[in-house]
């Protein structure tokens, strides 16, 4: 299958990825890697109604055997791979793990897509977009993350946070320390690469508040009275934003040929700051060196 250009999107089964892989099947072929291959196939199809092209690539974060057998079939593709957007993640009210013991949000939002893109870097091209999809809740004085009463990343160690371990105290919402810690180490990992790897363009965007997605995990009450409710309020709202609206910017940075790296974007396509832990550099390369030592010692 012969393309120009290809973008991979990790998560494309719904939600803002779903939108995504749509909007960047106008511009290229598109990678839709995600857990379900029945659902994959789903948003193949799709894409290919619309005379546009797909592939599906079976792949669970949280497994890291997956996410090497899924990076090998990608590489084996020889396709060019200008873009990189990892979108999947989830946010559980309680604690669930892998079958290796590791806590599956940090698994999942974390340490899988960390080791994704790592095995994918090789193969890139010099200017290849790698977009992450953070969140504003690892920054504890973000002024929805105060009103909430959360507490922000609570990161400790990579071994740690696999174990489920938190800095103590934290958030009284279940969940939110673990969603809060993976996502502060997804966006560190995304500025410390962009450091380390100038030759690519590596960025984050923070997609704003989308009540339409899994927040609030499979608690439907939280999502209710969240989504419909306190998100119209003050200063949830200026943060509200859409699946749609959230892939159309989180698209334009993807195929972007002009833009540089190590920028933190908002759901409007600004540049914004994150928590001052997160834009230390000590911190962004603890994060990246306990990460990578962590993976190659647990899956050796």
């Amino acid at each position: 299958m012969a393309s120009s250009n290809t973008y991979i999107v990790t998560g494309p089964t719904s939600g803002i990825g779903f939108c995504a892989a749509i909007d960047l099947s106008e511009h290229a072929l598109v990678i839709l890697v995600g857990r379900d291959r029945g659902k994959l196939e789903g948003v193949q199809t799709q894409i290919e109604r619309r005379g546009r092209q797909a592939l599906s690539v079976v792949c669970d974060l949280s497994d890291p055997a997956s996410v090497r057998r899924a990076t090998q079939e990608i590489i084996a593709l020889d396709l060019p791979i200008t873009g990189l957007l990892n979108n999947a993640g989830v946010m559980l009210t309680k604690a669930s793990q892998n079958a290796l013991g590791w806590d599956m949000t940090f698994a999942t939002n974390h340490l899988g897509p960390f080791a994704f893109t790592e095995a994918l870097v090789p193969y890139l091209p010099d200017g290849a977009n790698v977009v992450f999809v953070a969140s504003g809740v690892e920054d504890p004085e973000r002024p929805t993350v105060k009103v909430m009463g959360l507490r922000g990343g609570r990161y400790i160690s990579a071994e740690a946070s696999a174990r489920g371990e938190w800095q103590q105290p934290g958030s009284k919402i279940p969940g939110m320390d673990a969603y809060a810690t993976s996502k502060q180490c997804n966006l560190a990992a995304a500025l410390a690469l962009s450091r380390a790897l100038p030759r690519l363009r590596i960025n984050a965007v923070e997609p704003g508040i989308n009540p339409a997605t899994g927040l609030g995990g499979a608690n439907g009450l939280l999502r209710f009275v969240f989504g419909q409710i306190i998100t119209r309020l003050p200063p949830f709202n200026r943060y509200r934003s859409t699946p749609e609206r959230a892939a159309r910017v989180i698209t334009q940075i993807v195929i972007d040929t002009s833009i540089g790296t190590g920028t933190y974007y908002d759901h409007n396509g600004q540049t914004m700051r994150g928590s001052s832990l997160v834009h230390d550099h000590a911190f962004q390369d603890r994060v990246v060196a306990e990460t990578r030592a962590f993976l190659s010692s647990a899956t050796a």
